[in-house]
């Protein structure tokens, strides 16, 4: 019986996310996860579980490692700050690395087969418990005066996850950085302000 080959752990996991994050989950195939960790199923198996448990592991290291901006965005004086940091800090990340443009949570399942439901399921709370940050910072901003009394937090949040999905999604098709700037700069035009 061969010894398996020792790797490191981290080194993999880093390896593994940018193939998920480049070519989703379920067009991941086990080869492309081997070859990206650099060992051998079995070694994969026993390092990280099956393939839903590596895309967990894969999707908790994406907001350790790229989506350190959510809190500093979320301390922002400013709704419409806190959205001008997400919209461009977004609009950096999804489209810093050619080989896996867009956003990790966004491209890495929108719709898949019924096999592929627990990973879309995960997916789908991660980006609530994202909207809801943001529904309870803007709740702050209008209980602070920062957003007109008929400011609506929970419509501003998903308005705000919506221009982050698509821009998510037109980065994945090859959108310019310079394309998603202004797509930012006219979703911040209509942002609600304790003046409008």
């Amino acid at each position: 019986m061969g010894r398996h080959r020792e790797f490191d752990v981290e080194k993999a996991l880093d390896a593994i996310l940018c193939v998920f994050w480049s070519k989703g989950y379920e067009g991941t195939s086990y080869s492309d996860l081997t070859e990206a960790a650099g060992v051998e199923r079995p070694a994969l198996y026993s390092a990280f579980g099956n393939k839903e448990a590596l895309f967990a592991q894969a999707l908790d290291r994406y907001y350790e490692r790229y989506l350190d901006y959510i809190p500093d965005a979320l301390q922002k004086p400013t709704s419409r700050e806190v959205a001008a940091h997400m919209l461009y800090n977004a609009i950096d990340l999804n489209t810093r690395y050619p080989k896996h443009t867009g956003c990790f949570n966004i491209t890495g399942l929108l719709a898949g087969s019924d096999g592929a439901e627990p990973v879309r399921q995960m997916l789908i709370e991660v980006r609530a418990r994202g909207e809801a940050l943001f529904r309870e910072r803007l709740e702050r901003a209008k209980a602070e005066g920062d957003l007109p009394e008929t400011a609506k937090p929970d419509a501003l949040a998903a308005y705000l996850m919506a221009v982050l999905h698509g821009m998510a999604v037109q980065a994945k098709a090859g959108f310019s950085r310079e394309t998603l700037e202004a797509v930012a700069e006219q979703a911040l035009a209509a942002w609600p302000t304790r003046g409008s």
